[in-house]
């Protein structure tokens, strides 16, 4: 049942002394983010590419770059759009108060690309996005290594067409186009020196967290099974899980908890529950 579900996890999350929150696309849906699950789900999101026989393989690729870079940019810069004007829903707040509540503290890894932990208030250096992120750029070359905030960038797309119409963004080191810093299908150009950096300050928080909190639990929240990422990594803990999924809840051999409901609605219930004294 899901209450007892929600109270296992409550009793979890009150002897945990350290938080690893993992987090996939379903963390975003609350707040209105689409997850692109399946082509439907993506052609929905963006019907030109639907029109156009373009699926998220294709246009979530260097290739689309090389391609058509006007393309490859509506799709990025609306996304960046996006991000931009969406607010975190309520459960980031909750996990910024679960984490205050830590010993050990609490860090972040996440799939998604859209900076909403840090827009929710988790500092920059308690956050891995294993797949980049949509707020940095790169070379598409790339001609060096370097990365640099999105931030002067503020793309101007024809929704209907999925086109860029203001001018391309470039590389200042170069000038060809530039692309989001994120890791893409067959993508063998991503810079990955600023993920690299984010996994090895996750690899020295988990070893403090050991030393001065052993009681470390996971709290995964939206985490696929298509491409499993984030779910890998709660794995690889060794440590109880508490898994926050609608459509696929399930634990396999791994012990812990597994709720079936979305991120938001788990997380209200588990604040409530968290935050009473046991009897």
């Amino acid at each position: 049942m899901t209450s007892d579900s929600l109270a296992a996890a409550a009793h979890l999350l009150r002897g945990a002394e350290s938080l690893l929150i993992c987090a996939g696309a379903g963390m975003g849906v609350d707040s209105g983010l689409p997850d692109f699950r399946g082509t439907q789900g993506f052609w929905q999101a963006y019907p030109a590419l639907r029109d156009a026989g373009i699926d998220f393989h294709e246009i979530a690729n260097p290739a689309a770059f090389d391609a058509d870079p006007l393309l490859a940019w509506g799709f990025y810069g609306h996304r960046l759009q996006l991000y931009r004007a969406t607010l975190p829903h309520a459960g980031f707040a909750i996990l910024l108060d679960l984490a205050a509540s830590m010993p050990g503290g609490a860090f972040v890894f996440t799939s998604n690309v859209d900076g909403q932990f840090q827009r929710a208030g988790f500092k920059e250096d308690q956050v891995v996005e294993c797949h980049g992120s949509i707020h940095h750029l790169q070379c598409t070359l790339p001609c060096s290594n370097a990365i640099w905030p999105a931030d002067a960038v503020a793309p101007l797309v024809d929704a209907a067409a999925c086109r860029l119409r203001s001018p391309l963004p470039r590389c200042p080191g170069c000038g060809a186009p530039a692309r989001p810093n994120i890791l893409m299908f067959n993508d063998g150009a991503w810079i990955a020196a600023r993920t690299d950096a984010q996994f090895d300050r996750l690899r020295r928080w988990r070893k403090t967290a050991n030393k001065v909190a052993n009681k470390v639990v996971v709290i995964e929240l939206g985490a696929g099974v298509a491409i499993p990422s984030v779910r890998r990594m709660s794995e690889q803990q060794g440590v109880p899980i508490v898994r926050i999924n609608p459509r696929a809840p399930q634990l396999g051999p791994h012990a812990g908890v597994a709720i079936s409901l979305t991120a938001l609605e788990a997380l209200q219930t588990l604040h409530g529950l968290t935050n009473r004294k046991q009897s």
